[in-house]
């Protein structure tokens, strides 16, 4: 646990510093929803029918952003050939690693998809779903995406191979964040798909840590 606290700390104190890649995060996430009302027209009932989907897609999309750079400058610098023979856990230390990623990429697009869903003239029935579904689903995205950056660590167009490893893995998420929000508005129980996004997050948790130190073992080898 020392070691799992002191990577959380490392990893936020970096990302204060430089500050962009949550910024790059959350301003993708906001400019992105912003078109959709210039895109399909300003009627309230088109936007209200999709804002669901919208807000999901683009918050799915904006979390793989700074994926590629997860373990990229620890591999570069030399710091990830410490963490594989140090005396803690790879697991742990990944899971840190990950806590800081949503911490500093997760957590800003749960705060801003609120207010991007009054723009989108959400019912304000889906607005709690909406925030506990993100709360749940979030977590599960960068679980998965270290995955996927560990895969592609040292790679040429990492980006690209990292977005065709993952984005078939978000779409369980995807789909019943969308549904567990759509459900709300129309005033049908929502128990079901939070627990199953509940059950994707505790299964990722599991195993994510343990595929990704592998992964990682196998790139510094």
């Amino acid at each position: 646990m020392a070691g799992f606290g002191a990577i959380v700390a490392r990893d936020l104190r970096l990302a204060l510093r430089q500050g962009s890649d949550s910024l790059m995060v959350v301003t993708f996430f906001v400019l992105t929803v912003v078109l959709f009302p210039f895109g399909v027209g300003p009627e309230a009932g088109i936007l209200e029918r999709i804002s669901a989907g919208v807000l999901w897609v683009t918050a799915l999309l904006a979390s793989m952003l700074s994926l590629d750079r997860l373990f990229q400058t620890d591999y570069e610098d030399g710091s990830l050939d410490l963490m594989t023979r140090g005396p803690a856990p790879l697991g742990v230390l990944v899971l840190g690693k990950v806590t800081a990623h949503w911490l500093t990429t997760g957590l800003p697009l749960l705060l801003a998809a609120p207010v991007l869903a009054v723009l989108l003239n959400m019912n304000a029935a889906g607005f709690g779903v909406l925030v506990l579904a993100f709360l749940i689903g979030t977590p599960t995205l960068s679980l998965i995406g270290a995955v996927g950056a560990a895969l592609v660590l040292g790679a040429r167009r990492g980006g690209v191979l990292l977005s065709l490893l993952v984005l078939p893995l978000y779409i369980p998420v995807l789909v019943f964040g969308v549904s567990a929000v759509d459900a709300a508005v129309m005033d049908l129980p929502v128990r079901a798909q939070l627990l199953i996004l509940g059950g994707f997050l505790f299964a990722a948790a599991a195993l994510c840590p343990w595929a990704t130190a592998a992964a990682l073992r196998q790139a510094v080898e």
